[in-house]
């Protein structure tokens, strides 16, 4: 046998994410390119390593055992380099960072100086929803997590960065003519949802309930996006986070519509658990925020304030 480390990385990723094509473009290579890697791997093992099914990939059994062996062989490769660097008295490792949809609009801003400084430490940033990201702390996949509204139910360690607020937002020409009243919101006008696990979606599902406002009609998107482009063609309206409206806003695309006891205010928090044992490089960056996060809010965030 005679396979690279390029080909471990290569098939580990391909059963992550049960695709070529999904692989290739985490990757950044081409898909012909991971084909042939993969089909050289393959001529190394006399047992396959995937099948297909339809259209579908399937990795089998064995490839399985051959994707968490890699999996493992990567790690140690990754382990030694950060030893490397270690010893030469540079901060090395990875960092993980679980972060809630709307949060990449945040997150980016609190580590791009530090990544910049210590060019040793490597960054996994997975954004995703809030159900997603509460189960990657439970299961401890992950460093740290971003959300806006803390899990009850998990015992943690917080430190609070910035406001997060929302607001109801629609597009302007289709609004410019209602007067929203608690009325009009509930019979005439279609409320963009985000789907269930989603921290927005929560916020908006409370607030409807505490002032007792009923939707008639009601849209259901998989990204604040999604949520967004919708809004600004027209199709509704949606209580939205101010932090990913910056330049709709500014554009005239989106107007913020004025509504009693709007908007929403909760907190952006990066959570860790309390019985998590933080490596060098998390406790760096919580060391890292503690004394610079006013300056990065005052820095990338003063537009917020006429809000």
């Amino acid at each position: 046998m005679n396979y690279t480390l390029h080909q471990l990385k290569i098939f580990a990723k391909i059963a992550e994410k049960q695709s070529i094509t999904k692989a290739s473009e985490e990757l950044h290579l081409t898909q012909p390119a991971v084909s042939i890697q993969l089909k050289n791997f393959q001529n190394q093992f006399p047992i396959p390593l995937t099948e297909v099914v339809g259209r579908q990939l399937f990795i089998t059994d064995f490839g399985m055992e051959i994707a968490l062996a890699a999996k493992r062989i990567l790690g140690e490769v990754d382990s030694i380099n950060y030893k490397l660097l270690t010893f030469k008295g540079e901060l090395a490792g990875r960092l993980k960072v679980s972060v809630v949809s709307t949060g990449k609009y945040v997150m980016p801003y609190f580590l791009s100086k530090f990544m910049r400084d210590n060019p040793g430490v490597d960054l996994n940033m997975d954004v995703t929803n809030k159900a997603q990201v509460v189960e990657s702390l439970e299961e401890n996949k992950v460093d740290f997590a971003l959300v806006s509204v803390l899990p009850d139910h998990l015992n943690l360690n917080k430190i609070s960065l910035m406001r997060n607020v929302l607001y109801l937002v629609g597009n302007p020409k289709y609004f410019e003519k209602v007067k929203l009243s608690k009325s009009a919101f509930s019979k005439d006008t279609p409320l963009i949802f985000r789907e269930k696990g989603s921290a927005t979606r929560a916020a908006m599902e409370h607030f409807l309930l505490q002032k007792s406002i009923t939707i008639a009609k009601k849209i259901e998107l998989t990204s604040n996006e999604a949520v967004k482009q919708a809004v600004i063609a027209g199709l509704g309206c949606s209580i939205m986070p101010l932090i990913g409206l910056k330049n709709e806003l500014s554009n005239g695309d989106l107007k913020i519509i004025p509504l009693k006891n709007l908007p929403i205010t909760t907190v952006w928090n990066l959570v860790w658990l309390k019985n998590k044992k933080l490596s060098p490089v998390a406790l760096e960056l919580l060391d890292y925020l503690k004394n610079q996060k006013q300056e990065i809010i005052n820095t990338n965030f003063e537009w917020f304030n006429q809000y």
